[in-house]
C-alpha cells in the first residue's frame, strides 16, 4: 500500500479518530495506521483546507533523522526521529487525545509524491510549560509497496500534531471546530536509499607467487518494485581493495566498473597471503557497500 498525500479524504470523524486513538482501532496494524495518518493529512493538512479552524498553537524544531536509511526488498526498516515541540502554556500534551509524530514527505510539502510514517505516536517529556521534546520513529514496509524505485533520493521531514480537546470523534455531539492540529514541514532530511549487494571471488586458489589471480564480482540493489536484488547500470565505480594476512586495514589496489548486469571482473598478480574485496562508494539514490573479503592463499 503506497501511502500518498492525494489519497481519497474520508469523514473527519473518522480520520481524526484514528490518530488520536489508534489503539482503541478494530484494526490497529501498521499499515492501517499508517494509511490513517495519511488521510489526516490531506484532509485536514493546512494546505488542504480553505478555513482552517483547526490551527493549534504548535511548532516544531531541531528535527534529527539519520542522513541515509537503506532499505532492502521486503524486511520493514525503521529510524529513530528526535524532535522539539513548542506550544502554548494552555495545550496539555499530556492529555490522552493528544498525539504528535513525524513524517517524511517526497516532493513538494503542500503536495507531496508520497509520505512515510510511524507506525506508532511519537513519545513526548515535558522540557517547560511551553516545550517537549519528542521521539518518534519512521517505519518503511516495503513488502507493502510503499517505495518504487523512483522514490529513492532525498527526502524532506516533517511533524503533526492533533488534540481532541476532549472531543469524542465518534460521539453525537462531535465538534470538528474544536479540534486542534498542526503540521509543519522542511524540519529536516536525510536519503532514503536502495540497500545494494556486493560478492567477490578470487580465483584459482591457491594460486603461486606471481602468477595471475583473476578477480569477479557482482553488485547489486534492491528492486523495490519486484521484491529482488537486481544489477546496477554498467559504468558503476568500485574498488578493489587488499589486507594482507594479519592485519586488519583495508588498501586500495585498482578501480574498475561494472558492466551489464552489475558483473564486475579484474586481474592481479598474487603476492602475498591475505584478502581480495570490493567495495562501492554508494551514489545518491543506492547505499554504500563493500563485499566480505576473499582469502587468497599464495603458495
Amino acid at each position: 500500500m503506497r501511502i500518498r498525500a492525494t489519497v481519497a479524504a474520508v469523514s473527519g470523524a473518522l480520520a481524526l479518530s484514528a490518530f488520536a486513538a489508534p489503539a482503541a482501532q478494530a484494526d490497529d496494524s501498521a499499515s492501517a495506521h499508517r494509511a490513517d495518518l495519511a488521510k489526516i493529512r490531506a484532509q485536514f493538512g493546512k494546505d488542504a483546507r480553505a478555513d482552517a479552524p483547526y490551527d493549534m498553537d504548535v511548532t516544531f524544531s531541531d528535527f534529527k533523522i539519520a542522513k541515509t536509511v537503506k532499505v532492502g526488498t521486503t524486511a520493514p526498516v525503521s529510524t529513530t526521529v528526535t524532535y522539539t515541540m513548542t506550544h502554548a502554556a494552555d495545550i496539555d500534551i499530556e492529555a490522552e487525545d493528544f498525539q504528535t509524530g513525524p513524517y517524511l514527505y517526497k516532493g513538494a510539502y503542500t503536495t507531496p509524491d508520497t509520505m512515510l510514517f510511524g507506525t506508532k505516536p511519537a513519545t513526548c517529556a515535558s522540557t517547560s510549560t511551553t516545550t517537549a521534546s519528542c521521539t518518534g520513529k519512521i517505519d518503511i514496509l516495503p513488502a507493502e509497496g510503499e517505495l518504487v524505485n523512483s522514490d529513492a533520493g532525498s527526502w524532506k521531514g516533517a511533524a503533526l500534531a492533533l488534540a481532541q480537546n476532549g472531543q469524542d470523534p465518534l460521539g453525537e455531539n462531535y465538534d470538528i471546530t474544536k479540534v486542534g492540529y498542526a503540521d509543519q514541514g522542511d524540519l529536516g532530511g536525510t536519503l532514503v536509499q536502495r540497500a545494494s549487494k556486493l560478492t567477490v571471488n578470487a580465483s584459482p586458489e591457491p594460486v603461486q607467487k606471481g602468477k595471475t589471480l583473476t578477480v569477479t564480482g557482482k553488485l547489486t540493489r534492491a528492486d523495490w518494485q519486484t521484491e529482488k536484488y537486481v544489477g546496477l547500470p554498467a559504468g558503476q565505480k568500485v574498488v578493489l581493495q587488499f589486507r594482507k594476512a594479519g592485519t586488519s586495514a583495508y588498501t586500495n589496489v585498482k578501480g574498475i566498473q561494472t558492466t551489464t548486469g552489475g558483473a564486475l571482473k579484474t586481474t592481479v598478480t598474487a603476492s602475498e597471503d591475505g584478502y581480495y574485496r570490493f567495495t562501492y562508494a554508494g551514489i545518491t539514490s543506492t547505499a554504500p557497500v563493500s563485499a566480505k573479503g576473499d582469502a587468497i592463499d599464495v603458495q
